[in-house]
């Protein structure tokens, strides 16, 4: 199978981050880089949201009955990017919480904090081999000042909500970027409540999963598209952004469902390639 080209990628997608982080205005910069992976840039300051750039996926089922064939190439080595100053994992799903992306990355990132659900806190270190106290967690509706960013914690259900001790293993989190307010959704379904949560928030951007849930993929299942459409509507998102799809085959969907849902409710969205940029002007 031929792969996706990103539409930046290595040295390109490198140099298009570097361009905007000198102009370091109040605009607000996103890239996709596959799955649920962003990186999200604001004068000057860098956020990556559940980064997987590398194949330990596809290693670790090649000889399973349930192989992760990878739809897109990567669009750059984990160890290249610098300056990155939080990175967050939803959960502790492997293409959410992957080592062999945040191990390199933290070695570029020396200062690198790195955020997890409180009740993954002990799973998150053991898989990243190191203490709970180089990592930092939170809780479902707890609110955490990051250097310049603000962020707040939201349950995700994926495929339900499980609460613990230690709050919900699943979280979506909603990030303050100067003017700007992103909700990264993690994995999750809707659920009782959530616009609830996420409406007060005044969301700017939600960044939502559309790979839907079928249950001869034997993995747990997320938004279909006109559901991911459905929820950006509902919470009075200013724009909708999908997600988690085409980087395995056999976890994947079409983006129509979503644009077409978009369109049909007046949505404002935008579908991005892998290592495309979307930028937001400073507000007026």
């Amino acid at each position: 199978m031929e792969l996706i080209e990103p539409l930046l990628a290595d040295d390109a997608l490198l140099d298009d981050i570097d361009a905007c982080r000198r102009d370091a205005g109040e605009h607000l910069d996103v890239w996709w880089l596959g799955q649920s992976g962003f990186l999200v840039l604001s004068q000057g300051r860098a956020w990556l949201f559940d980064p997987y750039l590398s194949d330990s996926l596809t290693h670790k089922y090649a000889s399973s009955d349930k192989p992760h064939v990878r739809m897109t190439r990567r669009c750059v080595a984990p160890e290249r990017l610098t300056g990155i100053d939080v990175v967050s994992s939803s959960h502790r799903h492997t293409d959410h919480l992957d080592a062999e992306t945040i191990r390199p990355l933290w070695k570029s990132n020396p200062q690198l904090t790195i955020l997890v659900p409180q009740a993954n806190l002990e799973f998150s270190a053991e898989r990243l081999e190191t203490s709970t106290d180089q990592l930092t967690g939170i809780r479902e509706g707890q609110t955490l000042s990051l250097g310049p960013f603000r962020v707040t914690a939201v349950p995700a259900a994926h495929e339900s909500l499980e609460p613990t001790p230690h709050g919900f293993p699943c979280l979506g989190y909603v990030v303050d970027f100067g003017s700007y307010r992103i909700y990264h959704s993690g994995d999750t379904l809707g659920y009782p409540g959530m616009v609830d949560w996420l409406r007060p928030l005044h969301i700017d951007v939600a960044l939502l999963p559309i790979n839907g849930r079928e249950p001869r993929r034997r993995v747990a299942g997320n938004l279909w598209g006109d559901e991911a459409a459905q929820l950006a509507h509902a919470i009075g998102a200013a724009c909708a952004v999908p997600c988690h799809y085409e980087m395995f085959t056999f976890n994947t969907a079409s983006p129509d469902l979503f644009i077409r849902t978009c369109e049909e409710l007046g949505q404002p969205y935008r579908v991005l390639q892998c290592g495309e940029r979307l930028r937001f002007p400073p507000p007026t």
